[in-house]
C-alpha cells in the first residue's frame, strides 16, 4: 500500500469516527449544562466547598470566579513544583526552580501546556499526576465552561445571568471528562501506552545497562488530548514510543483531540434551539482544516530540495513509524486545536509545512480550537462577520436573536486585538536583545519563526513549539509565562462580558432582512473575515520568517 492510500485511509477513518460520536456526544453534553438535577457527588462537593448551586451569577462574578480560581491553581501548582522533592514519588528530583515553575504553573493553568523542561528527567510521579494531570482536567473544564456561559448569553432574555461557573466546572469535570479519560486510558494501555509506578532496567546489545523511565503515562496522556492539552509525559510527547506506540495509538490520539471541539459544535446548536447553525459552524471549522492539512501534507509528503526529494519526501524529523502523512495530520490537528502534543519535530517541517502550522495558531486557534475556546473564539468571528454583513447593507446587525451594537463591538474588538499584541510584542521585544540569537537554533528567517512561533504557541494557548530555541532563560520563561497567562485570561473575560451584555438583550424577532446565519452564504463570510484578519495582522511577521524561508 502506497503512503498516500494510507494516509488518505487514515484520515477517512478519522472522519467517520467523528461523524458517528458527533451527534450523541454533542447532544448529551448539551443535556449535562442545561439540566436541573445535580448528581449526588456534586451535592456533597457543593456542601463541601459552600458553593450555591441555585445561583445564577452575572458576566462579572462569573469571571470574578474564573480568574480568581485560576489564579489559585497557578499558586497552588507553583507549590507543587517547587517542593516536589518533598513528595512521595519523586524519583529523587529536585524542585523546578522559581521561573521555570512559574512558566510551567502558568502553562498547565492556560491550557497551553507549554513546556521548556524534559517531563522524564525534570518531574516525579506526584508532580505528574497530582500537579500536571489535575491541571489538565480544570483547565479543560474551565474552557467547556465558558464556551457554554457565552452560549446562554444568546439563549437568555433580559437577565443578564450566564450561569454558575462552579456548576458548569463541576460538570464539565465528573460527567464528560473524568469518563471520557478513563475509557480512553484504557484503550490507549490496550494499544501499549506505558501505566507503572517504577523505572525499568534493560540491558542493551552493547552490553551495558540503560534505565527506562516508567509511570503513569497512560492516564495523563488520555487527558492530554481529550483536554486539548498537549503536554508529554515525556520530551518527546507523542513521538516517545511510551506515549504513542504504534499507528492505532496515534490515531487514538488525533481523535481524542478533535472528538469535544467537534462535538461541541452540535451542542451549540441544540442549546440554540436551531442545530443547522451547529452545522455552519462546524462548516467552516472543518473547510479550514481542510485546507490546512491539504497545504501541510504536500509541503511535507513531496517536500522541496535536492535531499527531500532523494528521500522521496521531507522525512527529517518525522517519526519513521508513521511517515510524513500521520505527521502532517497530527501537525494540523495539534496547532488547530490548541493541544500542543507532536509527533514530529515542528522545526524540521519544510518552511510552507512550518508556516501552515503557525497560521493554524494565528488563525485564533478556532480550527476546531481548544476544548470550549474553539466555540467560544468562532462565535466572536461570527459577531465580526455579522457586523461587517451590516455595515454592508445599512442594517443593525444581529447574531442568534441578538442585536451587536457598540457595547458588543468593544468586548471585540478587544478579544481580537489581546493575542496579537502579545504575539507581535513579545517576538518583538525577543529579537531586540542580543541574547536571543544564542538561543537560537538557526540564523536567519528560520530562527525569526523559531521566536515567532514560541510566542504565538504561547499566547494562543497551544504549546507546542519550534525545537530549535532554548528558553530556559529567565526572560523566556517570564515573558512566555505572561503571555500564556494574559493569552488566556483576557480574552475569557471579554467573552464572559460579551455574554452578559447579550444576556440583558431581548430577542429580535426574525424578519425578511434577517440575515440567515446558518447557511453557506453566512460561512463563506465567515471563512474570509477570520482569513482576512489573519493576513492582515500577522502577514509582515510571517514575511520574515516562514514566507522568507521558502522563498529563500
Amino acid at each position: 500500500m502506497s503512503d498516500t492510500v494510507a494516509g488518505l485511509l487514515q484520515v477517512a477513518a478519522l472522519v467517520l469516527l467523528l461523524a458517528l460520536v458527533h451527534v450523541p456526544l454533542g447532544d448529551y453534553m448539551a443535556r449535562v449544562f442545561t439540566s436541573s438535577k445535580h448528581l449526588r457527588a456534586e451535592r456533597a462537593l457543593y456542601r463541601l466547598t459552600g458553593v450555591d448551586p441555585q445561583a445564577d451569577q452575572t458576566a462579572k462574578s462569573y469571571a470574578v470566579s474564573v480568574v480568581g480560581f485560576s489564579l489559585v491553581s497557578l499558586v497552588v501548582l507553583m507549590g507543587i513544583l517547587l517542593g516536589q522533592a518533598y513528595l512521595p514519588f519523586d524519583r529523587d528530583l529536585p524542585g523546578m526552580g522559581f521561573w521555570m515553575s512559574f512558566n510551567t504553573a502558568a502553562s498547565f493553568v492556560a491550557n497551553t501546556n507549554w513546556q521548556s523542561y524534559g517531563g522524564e528527567s525534570t518531574l516525579g510521579f506526584a508532580a505528574q499526576m497530582a500537579g500536571l494531570a489535575v491541571q489538565n482536567f480544570l483547565s479543560a473544564a474551565v474552557g467547556i465552561a465558558v464556551a457554554v456561559a457565552l452560549v446562554r448569553g444568546f439563549t437568555r432574555v433580559r437577565s443578564g445571568r450566564i450561569g454558575n461557573f462552579w456548576v458548569d466546572l463541576t460538570r464539565g469535570t465528573l460527567r464528560i471528562l473524568l469518563p471520557m479519560a478513563f475509557l480512553a486510558a484504557v484503550l490507549l494501555m490496550a494499544g501499549g501506552v506505558v501505566q507503572s509506578f517504577s523505572d525499568s532496567t534493560m540491558d542493551t546489545l552493547a552490553g551495558h545497562s540503560q534505565v527506562l523511565t516508567g509511570g503513569p503515562v497512560a492516564s495523563q496522556e488520555a487527558i492530554k488530548e481529550l483536554g486539548t492539552n498537549g503536554g508529554g509525559f515525556y520530551n518527546a510527547n507523542s513521538a516517545h514510543p511510551f506515549e504513542n506506540p504504534n499507528g492505532y495509538t496515534n490515531l487514538l490520539e488525533i481523535f481524542l483531540m478533535l472528538v469535544i471541539p467537534i462535538s461541541l459544535t452540535r451542542t451549540l446548536g441544540t442549546m440554540l434551539g436551531n442545530r443547522r447553525q451547529g452545522l455552519a459552524v462546524l462548516g467552516t471549522m472543518v473547510f479550514l482544516m481542510a485546507v490546512s492539512l491539504t497545504v501541510l501534507t504536500a509541503a511535507e509528503a513531496g517536500g522541496r530540495g535536492q535531499s527531500a526529494q532523494a528521500a522521496g519526501a521531507a522525512m527529517e524529523g518525522k517519526e519513521t513509524r508513521f511517515g510524513e502523512w500521520a505527521s502532517a495530520l497530527f501537525g494540523m490537528v495539534s496547532t488547530g486545536t490548541s493541544t500542543g502534543a507532536v509527533n514530529a519535530s515542528h522545526d524540521s517541517f519544510t518552511p510552507t509545512g512550518g508556516g501552515s502550522v503557525m497560521v493554524n495558531m494565528m488563525l485564533g486557534e478556532i480550527t476546531p480550537g481548544g476544548v470550549g475556546s474553539g466555540i467560544y473564539g468562532i462565535l466572536v468571528m461570527a459577531v465580526v462577520a455579522v457586523f461587517i454583513a451590516g455595515l454592508m447593507v445599512g442594517r443593525t446587525p444581529e447574531l442568534f436573536g441578538k442585536k451587536i451594537g457598540s457595547r458588543q463591538m468593544t468586548y471585540v474588538a478587544l478579544y481580537t486585538l489581546t493575542t496579537p499584541a502579545l504575539v507581535l510584542v513579545g517576538t518583538g521585544v525577543a529579537i531586540s536583545l542580543g541574547s536571543t540569537p544564542n538561543a537560537m537554533g538557526n540564523p536567519g528567517g528560520h530562527g525569526f519563526s523559531e521566536v515567532l512561533y514560541a510566542y504565538t504557541s504561547g499566547a494562543n494557548n497551544n504549546g507546542s513549539a519550534f525545537g530549535g530555541i532554548t528558553v530556559t532563560s529567565d526572560f523566556f520563561q517570564i515573558t512566555i509565562g505572561l503571555a500564556m497567562l494574559l493569552g488566556r485570561l483576557v480574552p475569557i473575560v471579554l467573552v464572559l462580558l460579551l455574554a452578559g451584555s447579550l444576556a440583558e438583550q431581548a430577542t429580535v424577532p426574525t424578519t425578511a432582512g434577517t440575515l440567515p446565519t446558518h447557511k453557506p452564504l453566512f460561512a463563506a463570510l465567515l471563512v474570509a473575515v477570520i482569513l482576512v484578519l489573519t493576513g492582515l495582522t500577522y502577514f509582515p511577521a510571517l514575511s520574515l520568517g516562514p514566507i522568507a524561508e521558502a522563498l529563500a
